[in-house]
């Protein structure tokens, strides 16, 4: 009976975000699509925190490559995102590649500082790097999307029209992640979290699996990334600071970790809270810290651990 519920659920939702954009105005659109965008950021970091237990402070780097390999291909060679999405896909997935050879050698609170520090050293490189990089002032006028060819080209020129695109990436990428934790390879990411000697004791090469999840949430990261600046249109080298690793984690904190629901509950809320609240005080940092710290102390599971003991407690 819970799983048709949870289907319904999830037919309503959908059904809810098609209808979205003909409820709403333009500016509470673009709030949704930056909670789309940056849900699948959040989900990409969960594949790594709350499925694998690596705690990475250097996201950042695979959403600000991203952003910038999008924005370095549509201003110089093509916006279609038959080309645009892949190249971002495989950058990102290299680079995560490259960062995981060294950083999984490690474990704990130097793994944190070894992934802090390669995104640090990339987002020192943007800010130098302007012939390439634009320095400080990124990247600007990227175009909207094409997909197609000749003819047959659409452009996502329109809020609208864009929002169906985002909507229909965190979909797949909804589906994707979640028939990986589905899967006996996610089985295996949760049971390295739970005991990893245990797991290579069984024959497991650990190593390996965790390489596996590190390049997949790099990946989903770099996606996120290209959509963000496909929708501002600007490809900044704030999106490679420790601040924006630090905010997803945030994400995932308050949503709840080890979840795909908590990573989109968590968007929401950090992404419209300072929105809604600055709009009565400009402190709406202390706001945002409050809350933070509220869900740190009495509700460290966030909110799908509140969810979940207040149907327990359902007689």
């Amino acid at each position: 009976m819970a799983r048709h519920w949870k289907w319904a659920a999830l037919i309503v939702a959908i059904l809810a975000a098609i209808v979205y954009p003909y409820a709403v105005r333009s500016y509470f659109l673009s709030l949704a699509i930056e909670v789309l965008i940056y849900s699948i950021f959040a989900m990409s970091l969960d594949l790594l925190l709350g499925y694998t237990g690596l705690t990475s402070f250097g996201h950042a780097a695979f959403f600000g490559l991203g952003a910038y390999i999008l924005a370095y291909t549509a201003l110089g060679l093509t916006d279609n995102i038959l080309v645009t999405v892949p190249l971002v896909i495989i950058g990102a997935a290299l680079l995560a590649l490259i960062i995981g050879f060294f950083a999984l050698r490690t474990s704990g609170i130097y793994f944190l500082m070894v992934t802090m520090a390669f995104a640090q050293m990339l987002f020192s490189i943007a800010i130098s790097w302007s012939d390439v990089t634009g320095g400080s002032d990124g990247l600007a006028g990227v175009p909207r999307p094409v997909i197609g060819v000749g003819a047959w080209a659409y452009t996502f020129d329109s809020r609208e029209s864009y929002y169906y695109l985002v909507l229909a990436f965190f979909l797949l990428s909804w589906i994707a992640l979640r028939s990986i934790v589905g899967s006996p390879f996610g089985a295996a990411l949760r049971g390295i979290r739970d005991n990893e000697q245990r797991m290579r004791a069984l024959g497991y090469n650990t190593f390996r699996y965790k390489m596996a999840a590190f390049v997949i949430g790099g990946a989903f990261a770099g996606l996120a990334g290209a959509l963000l600046t496909h929708f501002t249109q600007h490809a900044a080298p704030e999106t490679l600071y420790w601040a924006t690793s630090g905010q997803v984690m945030i994400m995932l904190i308050v949503g709840g970790v080890g979840t795909l629901v908590g990573p989109m509950l968590g968007a929401a809320v950090i992404r419209l809270l300072p929105t809604f609240v600055s709009s009565y005080t400009e402190r709406w940092e202390i706001v945002l810290g409050l809350v933070f710290i509220l869900f740190v102390l009495f509700a460290p599971r966030g909110i799908v651990g509140l969810l979940r003991r207040a149907v327990e407690k359902r007689p």
